[in-house]
């Protein structure tokens, strides 16, 4: 899988999703097998670069390349300056984002909204993509199936993204109007990658290694994008990497070796958002890490009414502790349901 000059490990990627693939989050997704990250959406708005929640979008201090850096906007020559910009503070990659369905993002026409302005939208990639081309940089494009069920038109703007210079496009099975809800479909995925030569990665409830396999062979997609499923469980993206190399399914992960990732997890992420942020916001991700564990539910209330970092570290570390006591491997795995002689042990860090 390669992104201009760039070759990836592998197929399986994270969604940049808002408010959490920030930079804790995209090293934990690649600590366990995610071959690609990309940057929560960076405003093309120049008074809002040097604002603090843009600095920490934009902060890639000690990740992995590449570094893809999503931009949002509705302004062709604003994206531009704003590719410039993230190049010049390390950007690798620049992914233009028509795929978010926020009201507050696509209120502002930018987003997904974009895609209801066609000659708006290629005037933007063509800026993008020129502003990009003296530093090598490759442009992505993700996006929508369309604006709504009647309006599905990701195919004639994947042509002209191609034809633009746009090297990667993903594809979330979803209009806009549907937002999350209801299936995505994988239809028109296959259409845009049957229209195009470029890498095309399918997106939308990819959630087990078993259906990013059927998603790939349903599509003909180059890669997957993993989103909401990776939230409290981003080993999701070493079972799809195992099961699409050998067709096995990899056994849960042992519960210490998920101790140390998602403890270390924390402690960067209160390093990027200081203590009175961080504790906050780590509440989310314990949550999702906590969902359908037996006294998960008492350990989050008392999570969500902590103010100090230090014991709401411990306080996950000791229900960690004591689940590793109880059980060798994660017990909230969809792999659970597979008969044991159908699973590989995964191996150990």
């Amino acid at each position: 899988m390669q992104i201009g000059p760039h070759v990836l490990p592998n197929n399986v990627f994270v969604a940049p999703m808002a408010g959490v693939t920030d930079r804790p989050f995209r090293q934990l997704c690649r600590s366990f097998g995610a071959g690609y990250a990309v940057s929560e959406m960076v405003t093309s708005r120049k008074d809002l670069w040097h604002t603090l929640k843009t600095s920490r979008r934009a902060d890639h201090a000690g990740e992995p390349g590449p570094i893809a850096v999503q931009i949002a906007g509705t302004d062709a020559e604003m994206m531009a300056e704003a590719a410039a910009y993230n190049i010049d503070r390390g950007a690798q990659i620049i992914d233009i984002n028509m795929g978010c369905p926020a009201k507050k993002v696509c209120n502002k026409w930018a987003g997904s909204a974009l895609m209801q302005d066609e000659p708006l939208a290629l005037e933007i990639i063509e800026a993008v993509v020129a502003a990009c081309a003296p530093s090598n940089v490759p442009v992505t494009l993700k996006m929508r199936t369309g604006w709504c069920a009647r309006e599905k038109n990701a195919v004639r703007i994947a042509r002209a993204a191609e034809a633009a210079g746009v090297q990667m496009l993903t594809v979330h099975g979803r209009t806009r109007e549907q937002g999350y809800k209801g299936e995505a479909e994988y239809d028109t995925i296959g259409a845009v990658k049957a229209a195009v030569r470029v890498p095309v990665v399918a997106n939308g409830d990819v959630d087990s290694p078993v259906k990013a396999r059927a998603v790939l062979a349903a599509t003909g997609a180059d890669a997957v994008m993993i989103g909401r499923a990776a939230q409290g469980r981003p080993w999701i993206f070493r079972e799809v990497v195992h099961h699409l190399a050998t067709g096995a399914l990899l056994a849960p992960p042992p519960v210490l070796e998920v101790r140390r990732a998602l403890l270390a997890h924390l402690q960067d992420h209160y390093a990027l958002y200081g203590e009175h942020t961080g504790v906050r916001s780590a509440r989310k991700h314990i949550g999702w890490m906590l969902r359908g564990l037996a006294g998960g539910d008492d350990l989050r209330a008392a999570v969500n009414a902590q103010e100090d970092a230090g014991a709401q570290w411990r306080a996950v570390d000791e229900y960690l502790q004591a689940l590793a006591e109880r059980h060798e491997r994660w017990p909230s795995d969809t792999a659970q349901d597979v008969p044991a002689n159908e699973m590989e042990t995964p191996r150990q860090p």
